[in-house]
């Protein structure tokens, strides 16, 4: 008879324990756990990993091989965008959030912080001076939860039941806003002028209620294009009692007009860009703004570092439990919401970030940006039967490309561009058939005029 196999790491394997574990919740083998899992899509066989314990040297050897087999934006030339954009991370991000007081630190409270509260003070302050609004939550998960908390609040601040959004919105992060609120809200799509990309007004009217909570927007949109009827936008939700939203790429505002001078109430957005580094799975930070309503603070549902004076006379304190009985942290297991101890620490890389570009840094990216990606739609348009860009607006670092005239599909052309070193655009032809085979395209500082004169010759060459 065979010796049980006990793992070290594992107490569950010791002997009499599973049994003792399976009495404890009353059933009598541990595949009734499992049943309701089909059993086609159940793992069959044994894991490819060592029967025997290993050295630390040999775990560490396996790995470096497995690892070797990735070849990420390093190693490729990419364009790749669509929710996390390649930005130049200063060194100096790594380094603030890389210091023991940031990196290891969990909650804490205020006697334990360590000046990690005011480093999410002056991130929120540095955020409302970008978005032109008066008050901003501490990091959410990501951009798509904090849009899906952005119209949850539209929800509750005007008691009404829908939301409008554009058909060309980001398909990612509208299938996180339908989870955020389902049950309690319903989101209709409005349509979006063909040529332009520019939401179409006449069907705003028709549709919009008595029971629109908000009129969302995304500026720039998913496709790259600036909405330019934003404070027509705003006015016609306003004239309906309806809160304006609007989700915002940070990266922009330097030559954007921030949504608080043009009539938001709520703003939400992904801050990836501000400091962050391109990851499977993060690095991403939410960002969530309303202004200084007290219907709309109320339902703000994340943290929000406040600032106060203490019993010394001209030394202030920061705490993070600002209106604490409004937010998601006080119901828990019953919230959709989420932030957690990653988003802090990409909040304050993004504080950092904001501080060492100042307005005039800001302004110079956002300028960038838009010559860049202007400088590769002229070049890339030269390429035969390529129409690029597919919206006729004015466009920031990303741009939609259709290659219907080459006779070949984007996952076809996206290989080739991978034999070449290239990363090419997301194939969106599947997200929005009507727009045939197109992929969307990112530049941004990081791409030089080289960079993007390759991308033009290899495009020409695989679309023969």
């Amino acid at each position: 008879m065979s010796k049980p196999f006990v793992h070290r790491f594992i107490p569950n394997s010791a002997p009499g324990i599973r049994e003792e574990m399976l009495k404890e919740i009353g059933i009598a083998d541990v595949e009734q756990i499992y049943e309701e899992i089909p059993e086609e899509i159940r793992f069959k066989g044994d894991l490819n990993i060592p029967k025997d314990p290993a050295s630390e040297l040999e775990v560490a050897r396996q790995i470096r091989a497995v690892l070797a087999r990735n070849r990420t934006t390093d190693d490729l030339l990419s364009f790749l965008g669509a929710g996390c954009w390649p930005h130049y991370v200063p060194a100096l991000c790594d380094e603030i959030i890389g210091r023991s007081e940031f990196l290891t630190a969990y909650a804490g409270a205020e006697y334990s912080d360590y000046g990690r509260y005011q480093s999410m003070f002056e991130f929120q302050s540095m955020m409302g001076d970008l978005l032109a609004m008066d008050v901003v939550s501490a990091p959410l998960y990501d951009g798509p939860s904090a849009s899906g908390d952005a119209v949850q609040m539209a929800y509750r601040a005007t008691g009404r039941t829908e939301v409008l959004v554009p058909r060309l919105t980001s398909p990612d992060r509208l299938t996180t806003m339908r989870i955020y609120c389902d049950p309690w809200l319903e989101i209709k799509e409005d349509d979006s002028c063909p040529g332009t990309g520019q939401l179409d007004l006449d069907d705003l009217e028709r549709k919009i209620s008595a029971q629109t909570a908000a009129v969302y927007i995304e500026n720039p949109a998913y496709f790259g294009f600036v909405e330019a009827q934003c404070e027509q936008i705003g006015q016609i939700a306003h004239d309906n009692g309806a809160l304006f939203v609007v989700c915002v790429n940070p990266a922009s505002l330097g030559v954007l007009r921030p949504p608080g001078e043009y009539g938001a109430d709520i703003v939400c957005g992904e801050g990836q860009p501000l400091g962050m580094h391109m990851g499977c799975g993060g690095a991403t930070l939410g960002i969530l703004a309303c202004r200084d309503e007290e219907r709309l603070i109320m339902v703000m549902p994340s943290f929000m570092v406040g600032l106060t004076k203490t019993v010394v006379e001209g030394e202030y304190g920061f705490s993070r439990y600002t209106l604490y009985q409004r937010m998601h942290y006080d119901i828990r297991d019953k919230a959709k919401s989420f932030t957690g101890t990653a988003s802090w620490l990409w909040g304050i890389s993004a504080a950092v970030y904001m501080a060492l570009l100042g307005p005039q840094g800001m302004k110079q990216l956002g300028e960038v940006n838009m010559q860049k990606a202007y400088y590769a739609m002229d070049l890339v348009s030269e390429v035969k039967g390529i129409k690029v860009p597919v919206f006729s607006s004015a466009h920031f670092n990303e741009f939609a490309v259709n290659f219907d005239g080459t006779g070949k599909t984007v996952a076809e052309i996206n290989q080739a561009l991978l034999n070449h070193g290239i990363l090419g655009g997301k194939d969106i032809s599947a997200e929005f058939p009507e727009l045939g085979n197109s992929a969307l395209y990112c530049v941004t500082e990081v791409h030089s005029k080289e960079h993007i004169d390759r991308l033009a010759q290899v495009l020409e060459a695989v679309t023969r």
